[in-house]
């Protein structure tokens, strides 16, 4: 009998770019192909992807890609994954296909025509369909998350069913559509479920989440008490949020603004699809904030999680061009900081409480709820599947490892508890299940639109010049005998603390024409090897003086 393997190239070991690789007799099935976003030293960077190497290597293997649903850390990397998969797996242009539920589907859509990916062969697939790929049946399980059309993935091979839950919560309120199919649930765990990865993400937090039908209310009681202009901010793929926000301002007489570039194009998506509506009259322009009373204004924005470009954040550090905050305006966080957020998040609050504005959080009214389940759920999720094999997936180590035990909790024994990491497959055949070879995994950075991988000198430069600046020393030798014509040129840019400027400059001049004298009785002619002892030189002079290692550019110009 064949093996399955179950290979996670990213999402193990961190919070984003979640991305699974299912294989069996050589094919393979990607569940999710997300992104996250950089943490504070990634500077310059844009966008972080897993890095799907293997995916590249296999791409002619590939049966499909299946998408839970359309949160960024669950889709976003799917143009770059797809340019890749097209180049590599034949004719170009030549995509797997991608299965997903509609506003999946029209999310992901969106994010190709945007990269030029028209071609890309995207199909909506209802829950409870089974679909033949390969040596596959997938089947898409109904489950509720914070976004519509979550789905929890059901892969039934020879050996068993792979489910992949996706991120997922048991609210039994939703505000659109019905309950998670926990009766669909339950079925595959009587038929017997082989191998369950599950989401991570609240393992630590007990008991069970609050529904997301509370948060409703909770906003418009926070804005009957608001005087002036209400500013709301949430992940703009929170399509149930944003109903709610809208309902609230339309509940007590005030017309609604979207700002941002994703809010307003998730808002169309929704309003096509019917997830959200929208009674007439009551959305106008950003540029329209400014003719209404204070009283009748609410802006929805995105930036809930202090993205460096985002609407909030401009308009935190008084940089957009529609809105411009002032005393007496509420901002509302409808969003807890994702981890490794917190700083960005908390530099934004700080900001707006400089301007004078009052600021709501989810600690200060239940203006959330999260769509991911607590331990509860988690529980409840592992005793209605009642798997054979576990490996938590959608955590940092420590969510990871309080989910192992967790599912040791409830009755599977530690042995069939496999937590893992990126890049490290689980091999499951008729003996049993174990730990395969590792395969390489990683991230990819995003700069604008090139990709490179993570030892990219590019990114280590940047930290340099961001830490300690630069010196550029300019210096014009005679091409004959290699002696200074002119006084070097010494330009430095960023230098922390540089009090006695003019003493290093002479300093630097001085250390230049010793290394020029030594270049010249050894013999050294080469623009090169002259250019690497000037910087050797330099460097240690500046190390010395600074006790720093800013970047040392020496240019030599001969004449």
């Amino acid at each position: 009998m064949s093996a399955v393997r179950v290979l996670p190239l990213g999402g193990l070991g961190e919070i984003g770019k979640n991305l699974m690789v299912v294989e069996l007799d050589e094919r393979i099935i990607v569940v999710d192909v997300g992104l996250r976003f950089p943490t504070p030293d990634m500077i310059g960077i844009d966008l972080v992807l897993p890095d799907f190497s293997y995916l590249s290597r296999r791409a002619r293997d590939i049966e499909a890609i299946v998408v839970t649903h359309g949160h960024e850390d669950h889709l976003g990397a799917l143009p770059f994954i797809l340019r890749e998969l097209g180049e590599r797996g034949g004719d170009e242009g030549t995509y797997p296909p991608v299965f997903g539920g509609p506003l999946t589907i029209a999310m992901a859509r969106s994010k190709l025509e945007e990269q030029r990916l028209e071609d890309a062969d995207l199909r909506e697939l209802a829950t409870a369909q089974p679909l033949q790929l390969g040596p596959f049946s997938l089947e898409l399980v109904h489950m509720t998350h914070s976004i519509p059309d979550s789905c929890a993935v059901a892969l039934r091979t020879e050996l068993g069913v792979v489910l992949l839950t996706g991120d997922y919560k048991f609210d039994q309120t939703p505000v659109d559509g019905p309950p998670a199919d926990v009766s669909r649930l339950a079925e595959l765990g009587r038929d017997g479920v082989l191998l369950l990865c599950g989401d991570s993400t609240n393992v630590d937090r007990p008991g069970f989440s609050p529904s997301e039908s509370l948060v409703g209310p909770s906003l418009e009681d926070v804005f009957a008490r608001c005087e002036g202009r209400i500013v709301v901010t949430s992940f703009a793929s929170n399509i149930h949020r944003v109903q709610q926000a809208l309902d609230a301002a339309a509940a007590l007489d005030r017309k609604v603004a979207l700002v941002g570039r994703s809010m307003r194009k998730n808002v169309g998506i929704g309003r096509s699809l019917g997830h959200i509506e929208v009674p007439d009259g009551l959305l106008v322009g950003p540029g329209e904030i400014d003719d209404l009373p204070d009283e009748r204004i609410v802006v929805i924005s995105t930036g809930s999680q202090g993205e460096p470009l985002s609407a909030l954040r401009r308009m935190a550090y008084r940089d957009h061009r529609q809105v411009e905050l002032r005393e007496g305006d509420t901002v509302v966080f409808s969003a807890t900081p994702i981890p490794g957020n917190e700083r960005a998040v908390n530099e934004t609050i700080d900001r707006l409480y400089h301007i004078g504005c009052d600021v709501v959080t989810p600690s200060d009214a239940p203006v959330h709820a999260s769509g991911h389940g607590y331990a509860e759920e988690i529980k409840l999720m592992l005793n209605l599947l009642k798997p054979r094999y576990v490996m938590p997936v959608h955590g940092d180590f420590k969510r990871l490892r309080l989910h192992a035990q967790l599912a040791e909790a409830v009755g599977v024994p530690a042995a069939d508890i496999f937590a893992g990491d990126n890049g490290l497959p689980l091999e499951i055949d008729a003996r049993g299940a174990r730990f395969g070879e590792r395969e390489q995994s990683g991230m990819v950075f995003v700069d604008g639109v090139e990709i490179g991988d993570t030892a990219d000198v590019a990114l280590r430069d940047r930290r340099m010049l961001s830490a300690d600046g630069i010196f550029i020393v300019v210096v014009t030798v005679a091409e004959q005998d290699g002696r200074s014509v002119t006084d070097p040129e010494v330009i430095f840019r960023g230098v922390p603390f540089l009090r006695q400027a003019d003493e290093l400059r002479e300093e630097i001049r001085g250390e230049v024409e010793r290394t020029l004298a030594r270049a010249a009785g050894e013999q050294v002619r080469e623009i090169d090897l002259l250019q690497q002892m000037l910087h050797d030189d330099l460097a240690a002079l500046v190390y010395e003086r600074l006790r720093r290692r800013p970047m040392v550019l020496p240019v030599v110009v001969e004449v």
